[in-house]
């Protein structure tokens, strides 16, 4: 399991934004958002560094 900490998720759609692009990279990850915590675990056989471009991409900031 990878955890990441994402800065700017605030809504349903937020989380549904980390989830689809973090499964372009992998199809089968199992990703679990926590808004409250602003959050991301992915279960995910994909290079970290992929994983968290993808969240980049999608318009988040992430630490780890």
């Amino acid at each position: 399991m990878i955890d990441f900490k994402v800065q700017g998720m605030t809504c349903g759609g937020c989380a549904r934004g980390v989830t689809s692009a973090l499964q372009r990279v992998d199809a089968k990850a199992v990703v679990n958002v926590d808004l409250a915590s602003k959050t991301v675990s992915v279960s995910s056989t994909a290079d970290v560094q992929q994983l968290k471009r993808a969240i980049e991409k999608a318009g988040f900031a992430v630490t780890q």
